[in-house]
C-alpha cells in the first residue's frame, strides 16, 4: 500500500494538474456554448474497483439515476473517464447548444438530438481535460469513442480488462455548473492501478524541473 499513497506535496500538485486540465476543458466548452462554466476544487481518492458501485452512491448524493457518458484513456495513464448528469438533463443541454427551435422534431429524433448534445459535452470535457494533464506529465493518449447510457449508481462496476479484480483504483473528480442553467454535473478521470504508479513517478520528474 505504501508504494500506491501520495505524498502531501504529491497530492497538492495532482490537484494543480487537475485544476489546469479541468480548467482546460471548461474553457473549451464555454466556447462552444458561450457559458462559463464554475468548477469545484479537485477531489482524489484512492479505493478498491470492487467498492465503486459504493464510492459512485457517495460522490453522487444518493443520485440513483443518471446518464453516464463514459470514454476509457489510453496510454501510461490509463483507465476511464464518466461524465454524470441528472437522467433528464438532456433537454436543457440541447438549449444550450440553440436547437431547442428546431421544428417538426419527432419525439424520436429529440431523444437522438438530447443524446447526441451529452456526447459532445462529455467529449469535449473529457478530451480537453485527460489531454491537458497527460500533456504536462508527458504522456499521449489514445481515446475509445465516447458513449452514453442511463443506468442506476448501484450498477456500477470497471471493465475488467483495465481494472484486475481486487486491484486498487484512483478518482479524480471535479463538479462543474454551468452558468445561468440548472445543470449540475461531475466528472470522473478513474485510472487504474499501473497508473498510479506511473503518476507519483511523473509527478516527481514535474517537480524535479523547477527545483
Amino acid at each position: 500500500m505504501s508504494e500506491t499513497r501520495f505524498s502531501a506535496t504529491e497530492k497538492d500538485l495532482l490537484q494543480e494538474l487537475m485544476n489546469i486540465g479541468f480548467g482546460q476543458a471548461a474553457a473549451d466548452l464555454a466556447q462552444v456554448i458561450g457559458l462559463s462554466i464554475k468548477l469545484s476544487i479537485p477531489d482524489i481518492q484512492l479505493f478498491k474497483t470492487c467498492e465503486l458501485s459504493r464510492h459512485m452512491t457517495e460522490e453522487m448524493d444518493g443520485e440513483q439515476e443518471f446518464s453516464l457518458i463514459e470514454q476509457y484513456f489510453l496510454g501510461k495513464f490509463q483507465g476511464i473517464a464518466l461524465l454524470a448528469l441528472p437522467a433528464r438533463s438532456g433537454k436543457k443541454l440541447v438549449t444550450l447548444f440553440g436547437l431547442q427551435d428546431q421544428c417538426n422534431w419527432s419525439s424520436e429524433n429529440l431523444a437522438m438530438l438530447e443524446k447526441e448534445a451529452m456526447i459532445e459535452v462529455g467529449n469535449i470535457l473529457i478530451g480537453a481535460c485527460v489531454g491537458k494533464i497527460t500533456e504536462l506529465l508527458n504522456d499521449v493518449v489514445l481515446y475509445s469513442p465516447p458513449r452514453m447510457r442511463i443506468q442506476d449508481v448501484r450498477d456500477s462496476n470497471l471493465p475488467n480488462n483495465l481494472f484486475a479484480p481486487g486491484s486498487l483504483a484512483i478518482s479524480l473528480k471535479t463538479v462543474f455548473h454551468f452558468e445561468r442553467k440548472k445543470i449540475t454535473g461531475q466528472l470522473f478521470l478513474i485510472a487504474n492501478q499501473d497508473s498510479i504508479a506511473w503518476l507519483k513517478t511523473a509527478l516527481n520528474a514535474f517537480m524535479e524541473q523547477y527545483e
